[in-house]
């Protein structure tokens, strides 16, 4: 490294220090998710691999290209090469096959065996890591290999770039697309196609054109489509009243479109699946009653039906009809309604002046730049924030897409990284997931490297997802009728979430709390101006009031 910082000043990779490896991969996906760029982590041998935790699930949940370098022990004792073994550690950290470790969730694993072809193994993982379905690759290499002497030689790189994007058979456009404008009632659902920020675009056009057509998000880690526009549906994980009732559904770049034991779709619904990965070839089981279903781009799709439709004689005189018109009309009148209750839900408390989710994101949303883009992490909250926040640009709204929790800390970083000083970047956690997220580590980065956040913790006193799942379960259950404390989700009392950041700063950070909407309006101005001038924030949002939580009252304690 000090030899091609060194030789190399211009060109040589910008390294950051991250004192923990599940922030560092969770950084350099967050900086990946919002740029298309493979970023890179490197990490100590298999206890280090082990140190990146849930944010390798994460990263190939949530398709980042990221490519993780980790050493092995030196495979020689004495001597025979350069970079034999000299530590005690190195018999511990043996282990018989390392990328075992992380290979289930990587587009590829490999080994540098030489140094004499190092590049062509960093081009092909490289390759595996841009090519979709975008994830992480694995390299691992001894000593021994990295301390061979070779002759310096170069590659061209336009020969290591990744696979480019497939579009759709000719008879299937037709298909679809005939389908789509034959529909009654229409309606497509996406979880991430808004990671091609150009596919946002597409799938407006579209839309525009096949009037009636709705949209519907599952929050897989981008958005995909304006919350603004009359079509959307919002964003709702597996569960909406228009799945059952719709007769042609596209399901484009989405995980989980719905949940069979919650909400299907009707027997008769013709389906069409068009993804980067249609198989799902990470998941041992997934299947959806699809007629067909093709691996492609889904914004080159969204652009070949489009173009196909609007070039049609017949389609366009179908759609002339004022059918057409009166859908178009009736997705207004819905979608006026929809956000007329999205903001009867935005109200203070009439009694204690306390505050919900709802209201904190609608002020969020009120103060903060229209260009910001939000980290989200918010879990069994998420559905209320995304409602709040009406995402509407490409790449301003990203989620986790994966299950592991605490990736926002570092990816919240890593978004700030690359989008640059002057642009707004917030993070909205949950309590429970903010301490998954190793703030320990998450705020001395932020202020070592000069990367400004604007942190909120929604504090509702634990983890609310495990009640959720048992309730879907057992809804009449022993556990149904059981406390918090009894199900040991509780954090009552609450830690002091913004005192941990601000102690991990070094104390260069502003830091505080708010039990009453009175006190988050003036926290949340306070918190915002701290940022954009330089300094990080972390506003502990006390949800539902204060009582039990640190800097609250302190009636509610466990035992």
């Amino acid at each position: 490294m000090v030899k091609g910082q060194n030789e190399r000043k211009d060109s040589f990779p910008r390294i950051l220090t991250c004192p923990n490896e599940m922030v560092a991969l969770s950084m350099a996906d967050g900086y990946a998710r919002l740029t298309g760029k493979t970023q890179c982590v490197i990490v100590h041998v298999d206890v280090g691999t082990q140190g990146l935790g849930a944010a390798v699930h994460n990263a190939s949940c949530g398709r980042a290209p990221v490519l993780i370098f980790a050493g092995l022990s030196p495979y020689t004792c004495d001597g025979e090469y350069r970079g034999s073994r000299t530590e005690y550690i190195h018999w511990i950290q043996d282990v018989p096959d390392q990328k075992q470790i992380v290979g289930q969730y990587c587009r590829y694993s490999g080994e540098i065996k030489c140094g004499k072809n190092i590049k062509q193994m960093v081009g092909r993982a490289l390759q595996f890591a841009m090519s979709a379905p975008a994830g992480p690759v694995y390299l691992v290499g001894a000593r021994e290999a990295m301390e061979e002497d070779i002759e310096p030689y170069e590659l061209e790189q336009t020969h290591w770039g990744p696979l480019g994007n497939a579009a759709l058979p000719e008879d299937a456009v037709q298909g679809i697309a005939e389908a789509l404008v034959g529909a009654k009632e229409p309606l497509l659902i996406t979880g991430y196609s808004g990671r091609d920020h150009n596919s946002v675009g597409s799938l407006v056009r579209l839309v525009d054109t096949v009037k009636g057509l709705r949209v519907l998000e599952t929050g897989g880690s981008d958005m995909c489509f304006p919350a603004d526009h009359r079509a959307s549906l919002g964003l709702r994980y597996g569960i909406h009243e228009r799945i059952p009732t719709a007769d042609v559904i596209i399901v484009a770049d989405c995980d989980v479109p719905w949940i069979p034991t919650q909400c299907k779709p009707s027997p008769g619904a013709r389906i069409f699946h068009l993804d980067s990965d249609p198989l799902k070839q990470q998941m041992p089981v997934f299947y959806i009653p699809a007629e067909t279903r093709y691996k492609v781009s889904t914004s080159t799709a969204f652009h070949q039906l489009h173009a196909y439709i609007s070039s049609s004689p017949s389609l366009s005189r179908t759609l002339s009809d004022p059918t057409y018109q009166s859908r178009w009309d009736a997705l207004a009148q819905e979608h006026s309604s929809r956000l007329s209750t999205i903001c009867s839900l935005a109200e203070p408390s009439s009694t204690a002046s306390t505050f919900n989710v709802s209201y904190l994101t609608s002020r969020l949303r009120h103060h903060l730049p229209p260009t910001t883009i939000y980290a989200i992490e918010a879990v069994t909250l998420t559905t209320f924030v995304a409602d709040q926040l009406l995402p509407s640009l490409p790449g301003t709204f990203l989620n986790c897409g994966g299950g592991g929790l605490g990736w926002s800390g570092g990816a919240a970083l890593g978004i700030k990284l690359a989008a640059g000083p002057d642009r707004f970047v917030c993070q909205i956690v949950g309590d429970g997931t903010f301490l998954f997220s190793v703030p320990g580590s998450v705020y001395w980065i932020s202020q070592r490297y000069n990367l400004p956040v604007l942190t909120i913790v929604l504090n509702n006193q634990g983890w609310n997802a495990p009640r959720r799942s048992l309730l879907l379960v057992h809804p009449e259950g022993d556990a149904s009728r059981a406390s918090n404390e009894e199900l040991n989700i509780s954090f009552a009392p609450s830690p002091d979430y913004a005192g941990i950041a601000k102690a991990a700063a070094g104390g260069n950070l502003w830091a505080g709390s708010a039990g009453t909407a009175e006190e988050l309006e003036a926290k949340l101005k306070e918190a915002i101006e701290s940022v954009k001038g330089g300094v990080g924030a972390v506003l502990d949002a006390h949800l539902d009031g204060p009582q039990g939580k640190y800097g609250g009252g302190k009636s509610v304690t466990v035992g």
